[in-house]
């Protein structure tokens, strides 16, 4: 097996697994800091592609204070058309570092953009700066669904939201984590008003409240999109 191959599968372990092989993952980010929720599908050929990239677009990330995080496979698509193969997270030391990176990295390496289109033909980022300390876990065990929501309207939404929230937690399901006010660069663009992530007993206990709280439930909302990580 080629050093390239080596490295990218290391690169997609960290990514998608969780080290010794536990069910809990944990993410702990300080106020000021910054958590990238970055939706993408790999290219059949990522694996030759990989090695220019990591050597070119890493040590900038690096440099700019960027940390891998776990990341999810995405094994099911509840709603909407949109669906990734997979979700990375990242870590920024602050606002100021992530987009410093932003506005760098064409400079230090012009045909970045390039190299990611060709990697990744879908490449959707959401960035999110820490308004204070945040901890939160997923657990492998348990069913994870993934939830993004688009306004029409301020108000719809928050009316919306904060009802759905008591359905979910009504019927079982337990709110990891909200993450608002987000930021998505251009070329990048997957912005939703509200993105949580909802763990469930199991698909059947996900099911049950699908069947009660059906699409229709979402006509409030210009759009919606939901998956579940595994």
């Amino acid at each position: 097996m080629k050093l390239s191959h080596v490295v990218f599968l290391f690169f997609v372990f960290i990514l998608f697994q969780v080290q010794g092989q536990e069910n809990l993952k944990t993410y702990t980010f300080k106020k000021g800091e910054v958590l990238d929720i970055i939706l993408i599908n790999q290219s059949a050929n990522a694996n030759a592609l990989f090695d220019r990239y990591k050597k070119t677009a890493f040590p900038v990330a690096f440099e700019y204070s960027y940390q891998p995080q776990p990341g999810f496979k995405i094994s099911k698509l509840t709603l909407g058309t949109n669906k990734p193969n997979g979700v990375l997270f990242g870590k920024w030391q602050s606002r100021e570092k992530r987009e410093g990176f932003l506005t760098t990295i064409t400079k230090r390496v012009p045909d970045f953009h390039e190299q990611r289109r060709a990697l990744f033909p879908y490449f959707g980022l959401t960035y999110y700066e820490m308004e204070k300390d945040i901890e939160f876990s997923t657990d492998a065990s348990k069913y994870n669904v993934v939830t993004a929501l688009w306004r029409k309207s301020p108000k719809s939404e928050v009316s919306f939201f904060e009802k759905w929230k008591a359905d979910v937690l009504a019927l079982g399901g337990e709110v990891i984590v909200t993450l608002e006010d987000g930021v998505s660069p251009t070329g990048y663009y997957y912005n939703p008003d509200v993105l949580c992530i909802v763990a469930w007993e199991d698909e059947k206990a996900f099911n049950a409240f699908v069947q009660k709280h059906p699409l229709s439930t979402y006509e409030v909302l210009k759009d919606v999109h939901q998956f579940v990580i595994q």
